[in-house]
């Protein structure tokens, strides 16, 4: 498909895809730079006299817009399913990395709750860091962190996407649940946040995944009986009109200040009011900007492979459900 040379209209297609990406990059860079690192931030500079780095940060977007369209027409020969297939992939690698990263900071913190409710922590750590780890700022910084870096390497490894054992799991917490409460009268706060933590993570991430192979429902009136190049259209302009727009509408109102619902549980390590449970109501706000970013990266993906299908380029994915369902 690469030595296939792209037709008329696939360059516009391709830097519509790369800009949404690169519009992404900039709006992520310039979120952090504005909320961890004190800067103005790009929308200062409609507040008239703007400091020179507001500048600096909005010039960021119109970068990210110069890159994307000069890595188009770079690579002319770069047809829209490879485009789409490569996006797919950094794709999977983020949806992996997230898995395995709340596996890896479900099973620490649970273990730290359970041992500060049995007054073990002292005895294991010492008494100045059992005191520092019942800070959610000290865990979220030294624990939680470095076990979300470590599942993001451990997704450059690992090849698969554990949902079902991600799925296996949330039945083995609640079945622990279960046999704790009705045979040892044993029940902590921690147990039960485990389980929504988990269950969080499998629906949200799981989405662009889904979206990857496929697996939504699609309420099919029309769908089934229309032409390939049909279908891409109705494909196309969905993706752009519902999927691309709703997930601006997460990011923009999640992460639009330092008050934002993302935002703001993000900053101040936010954790729940229940006693000893875990340290990850402020991740679990983070799981919805996760969310919206996969999924907007998937819908790119998608929308490239509906112009293919549009132009009826050879390597169409057909469903492997049947139609209607």
């Amino acid at each position: 498909m690469s030595d296939t040379p792209p037709g008329p209209g696939v360059p516009i297609a391709r830097c519509f895809g790369w800009c949404m990406l690169g519009i992404l990059a900039a709006f992520l860079a310039d979120n952090y730079l504005t909320l961890w690192h004190r800067m103005p931030g790009s929308t200062a500079i409609a507040d008239g006299a703007a400091p020179v780095a507001a500048w600096l940060q909005a010039s960021l977007y119109a970068a990210a817009v110069v890159l994307a369209c000069a890595w188009v027409f770079a690579t002319p020969r770069v047809s829209l399913r490879v485009d789409a297939l490569r996006i797919a992939g950094v794709n999977r690698y983020l949806i992996r990395g997230a898995f395995w990263a709340v596996l890896f900071v479900g099973v620490a913190d649970a273990v730290v709750s359970f041992l500060r409710i049995e007054e073990l922590l002292p005895l294991i750590v010492g008494e100045t860091m059992a005191g520092e780890l019942g800070k959610s700022s000290f865990r979220g910084s030294w624990v939680h962190w470095p076990l979300v870096a470590a599942g993001l390497a451990c997704a450059a490894f690992s090849r698969s996407i554990g949902f079902h054992w991600l799925a296996a799991l949330v039945v083995i917490a609640e079945l622990l649940i279960v046999i704790a409460r009705f045979v040892f009268s044993y029940e902590q706060a921690f147990m039960a946040d485990l389980v929504r933590f988990w269950y969080a993570a499998l629906f949200l991430f799981a989405s662009a995944y889904t979206l990857m192979e496929e697996g939504h429902v699609r309420v099919d009136v029309f769908y089934a009986s229309l032409s390939g190049r049909a279908k891409g259209w109705v494909n196309a302009v969905g993706t752009v009109t519902l999927g691309m727009s709703m997930c601006w509408v997460i990011l923009a109102f999640g992460m639009g200040g330092k008050s934002a619902v993302i935002n703001s549980p993000l900053l101040a390590f936010e954790v729940t009011q229940a006693g000893f449970g875990l340290y990850v109501k402020y991740l679990m706000a983070g799981f919805l900007g996760l969310f919206a970013i996969s999924m907007l990266i998937q819908f790119t993906s998608y929308f490239l492979e509906a112009i293919a299908d549009v132009r009826g380029e050879a390597g169409r994915r057909e469903p492997e459900t049947a139609p209607g369902h």
